[in-house]
This record gives C-alpha cells, sequence and structure tokens, in this order.
C-alpha cells in the first residue's frame, strides 16, 4: 500500500538516521494480553452468556429453591454436551459461509425445516414475553415506576440498536454486557454459603426417580441446551467472514481451517464455561437461601426469587440479583429476535445481516422487529409469562432433538463440509448430547403432562 502524501512509511521508517528531519511517529502501543484475549472471543462468548436469561434464571431459581443442591451437578456435567454441540456449530458456518437453516435447506425439504423454523421462532416469542416480563419487573424493583411502561423501553431499545447500530459496533456493546453475569456470582459472595455441602453435591450427583424431580431435572437441561444458541452463533460466525476481507469459507481457503478451528474452539468452550459457571452460582445462591425459606413456594420468575432474597441474603444481595436479571435481559432478548430473523431469513434466502442497513435487508429486519413486538405485546396483553416461560420450554425441548440430531448428520455430510471431518470427541460428545437432549425433552413431556392431567 503506498502512504498519503504528508505521512510517514512505516517500512522505511526503522532504516532512517536519528538525525532524520522527518520525525517517527510514536510506536502504537502493543496491545494488552487480556485485549488480545477478548479479540479472540466472540460468537461463542455472546451465546453463552446469552444462555442465562432471566426466563433461564427463573428456571433455576424455581427448582432450586424447591430441591437445593441437588441439581448443582448438572451445571458441571452438561458443560462438555453444550461445548460440543456449539462448537460443532461454529465449524459448520466457518467451512460452509452460512447459517444453520441455510445448511439445512440444502439437504432436507423445505416443508421439514421451515416446520422446525417455525417452532423456533414461536419458542423464542414465547421466551422473549418471558425475558421482558421479567426485566420489567426487576426494573421496577430496582427503581419503582410501571412495570409496563419498563416492558415498552425495553423492547424499544433492544430493537433500536439492532436495526440501526451496525454488527461490527453491536457486538462489542454485547460483549460488554456478558460483565452484567458477575452481579449473580458476587450474590453467591455476599450470601453464606455451606462451601462442603455445595462441593460435595457438585462433584457427586443425587438422583431421584420422583416425577417432580425428574420434571426440575429436565427442565434445567432444557434451559441450557436451546436451539435459539445453536442458530445465533452460527449466523455470527457467517457475519465474521462477511466482515473480515482476508476470511472466507473454509472450503474456498482450507489453509485457514487451522487457525479458525482453534479460535472457535477457544472461544466456544470459554463462552460456554462462563455459561456454566454463572449457572452453578445462580443454582448456588438461590440453593442456599430459598430453599430454607418459607417464600419457596411464591418463586415463580426470577423477580420473585430476587424478591425473596432481600429479606434473607440482605439488600445487596437483591440489588445484584435484580440488576443482573435487567443486564442479562438486554443481551438474551437481541439473541432471541437475532436468531429467528436469521433462521427464516436463510430459509428463504433473503439477505440477513445486522451489519446491513434495514433498506438492503428489509425483509430480515421485518422478521426481528415482528418477533420483538410480539415478544412486548405478550406483557401488554396479560400473558401469563411463567405460562409463556412453560410453553418455550415445551417447545425447545421438542425442537432442539431434530435439530441437534440434523445438526451432527450435515456436519459429517461431505457434500456440505467437503473433507472436513469432525474430530472423534466432537462426533462422540454431540451425538451424546444428542441422545440424553432426547431423553431429557421426553423425561419433560412426560412429567409435565402427568403434572397437567393430576390438576
Amino acid at each position: 500500500m503506498v502512504p498519503a502524501p504528508g505521512t510517514l512509511d512505516p517500512l522505511r521508517a526503522p532504516h532512517m538516521a536519528e538525525g532524520s528531519a522527518v520525525k517517527q511517529p510514536p510506536a502504537s502501543p502493543k496491545p494488552h494480553e487480556s485485549e488480545r484475549l477478548l479479540a479472540r472471543l466472540g460468537p461463542g462468548l455472546i451465546t453463552g452468556a446469552a444462555d442465562d436469561d432471566p426466563s433461564g434464571i427463573a428456571t433455576y431459581s424455581q427448582v432450586c429453591a424447591q430441591f437445593g443442591f441437588s441439581l448443582l451437578s448438572v451445571a458441571l456435567f452438561s458443560f462438555p454436551l453444550l461445548a460440543a454441540i456449539q462448537e460443532v456449530c461454529g465449524r459448520l458456518s466457518r467451512i460452509t459461509g452460512m447459517g444453520l437453516a441455510a445448511n439445512l435447506a440444502k439437504c432436507y425439504p423445505k416443508r421439514v425445516v421451515g416446520f422446525l423454523v417455525l417452532l423456533l421462532c414461536v419458542a423464542n416469542i414465547f421466551n422473549l414475553g418471558a425475558d421482558i416480563s421479567a426485566m420489567a419487573a426487576g426494573m421496577q424493583m430496582l427503581a419503582g415506576g410501571n412495570s409496563e411502561a419498563y416492558a415498552l423501553i425495553f423492547g424499544a431499545v433492544s430493537l433500536l440498536l439492532q436495526v440501526y447500530v451496525p454488527y461490527r459496533k453491536y457486538v462489542h456493546y454485547l460483549k460488554w454486557l456478558t460483565w452484567t453475569l458477575l452481579a449473580y456470582v458476587a450474590t453467591a459472595f455476599v450470601v453464606h454459603v455451606p462451601w462442603g455441602l455445595a462441593l460435595h453435591a457438585t462433584i457427586i450427583p443425587s438422583v431421584s426417580l420422583h416425577a417432580d424431580y425428574m420434571m426440575a431435572l429436565v427442565a434445567v437441561l432444557g434451559t441450557t441446551i436451546s436451539p435459539y444458541l445453536f442458530f445465533w452463533q452460527t449466523a455470527q460466525e457467517v457475519e465474521e467472514v462477511r466482515l473480515n476481507k482476508h476470511e472466507s469459507p473454509l472450503k474456498t481457503k482450507p489453509l485457514q481451517a487451522f487457525q479458525q478451528f482453534r479460535r472457535i474452539a477457544f472461544d466456544t468452550r470459554v463462552g460456554m464455561a462462563i455459561s456454566n459457571i454463572v449457572a452453578f452460582f445462580i443454582i448456588l445462591t438461590t440453593a442456599t437461601t430459598l430453599h430454607v425459606s418459607a417464600a419457596t413456594k411464591g418463586i415463580k420468575t426470577a423477580a420473585d426469587a430476587a424478591s425473596a432474597l432481600q429479606p434473607i441474603a440482605g439488600h445487596y444481595a437483591f440489588l445484584l440479583f435484580a440488576a443482573g436479571i435487567v443486564g442479562t435481559g438486554m443481551l438474551a432478548v437481541p439473541v432471541l429476535a437475532g436468531s429467528a430473523a436469521y433462521a427464516v431469513s436463510e430459509m428463504f434466502q433473503w439477505r440477513a445481516s445486522l451489519e446491513s442497513k434495514p433498506s438492503h435487508a428489509r425483509k430480515f429486519y421485518y422478521v426481528l422487529a415482528l418477533a420483538t413486538i410480539l415478544g412486548v405485546c405478550l406483557n401488554l396483553l396479560g400473558f401469563n409469562p411463567i405460562r409463556a416461560l412453560f410453553l418455550s420450554a415445551l417447545v425447545n425441548g421438542l425442537v432442539a432433538v431434530p435439530f441437534m440430531f440434523l445438526l451432527m448428520l450435515i456436519s459429517m455430510n461431505r457434500s456440505i463440509v467437503g473433507d472436513f471431518k469432525l474430530p472423534w470427541y466432537l462426533r462422540f460428545t454431540g451425538w451424546v448430547a444428542t441422545g440424553f437432549m432426547a431423553a431429557a425433552s421426553l423425561g419433560f413431556i412426560v412429567s409435565a403432562l402427568r403434572v397437567f392431567l393430576a390438576r
């Protein structure tokens, strides 16, 4: 590249004499190690952080208020399953340069893919409604005011940011929002945790065949491994390829494979580790405080959990937990709406990119806006957020298994990935995760039906 007139060519600068009339500009400071590390984190980090959304927190709070430390081990043993399936997602999109829905549409009938994408959108809308409701309730506890007004504000702010802020800037905003997850870690150190009992329950699982316990177990697994995470991570890998001119799909430039697979593995494992660590501390906090409280039966939402913490664990624990609900909601809402928009747009081969201006990707932004608006409307119409949470968990449980099954198949299909074979450990762990999730989904449905029919 030829330097602009009047500027110094950095290639010649080192060879100039000390007495040269042209002054050398100060050397750019080398990026700090933490900056280089953060730069390598992206789709995996944001996806993992979005997994701990307010509706997920509500699920953790409900089951742990009832069962105490019994489910702490889930946060430990679900990590390799979640990390493996998300790493498969990242590899697939980096190899092909396409998102999950686009890859599925190449291999399977459009009606089948369309039906699964429709179920994903329904689940995401219910999840959006539950998350926005929890954020509004959390803000109301912190600052007073009207929860419906907060729901409108949160929905509008999230939508405007996604529509008018380019992806390259927006992704930095999402990265910084991941720090809000530390609120849940900090909360655990405000309360008095019996660490001996907690560590024992973490390492040695406590299993019960009681219907209520099984329903709680599969609910936690269902809120941890959700289809919207698959679509978001694959779509963001595609966005990264578009933004970086020196990068291409690996089928086009296979020499980049080693570096990119290492980055995806690091990014995904760190992101999923953070997700599970935060889930561990949420379970730990609620099990320590709410399990022994008479208020346990009233725990139905993340906001209920925050309210119940105040008389037990003190005002600081309440503030941290409530603030975490708002922060994680602002991270999860765009991921839920965005994953639905990417899935629909990829299926119909519409332009899909948060980097594009609204006028260049109208249909993509229409889907994104519709999902967000419907989520807000669920709150304004008085739709029960607990019912929304139940429905989203039920649909996610139904949809996750076929998506995981098809994901594993196309990731080993040479017509899709070429010569890029999945490593044996990803094949093994991916299929174990799929089988485990199938059993969990079946158990969830059976348990939910039993409870429903018993009423």
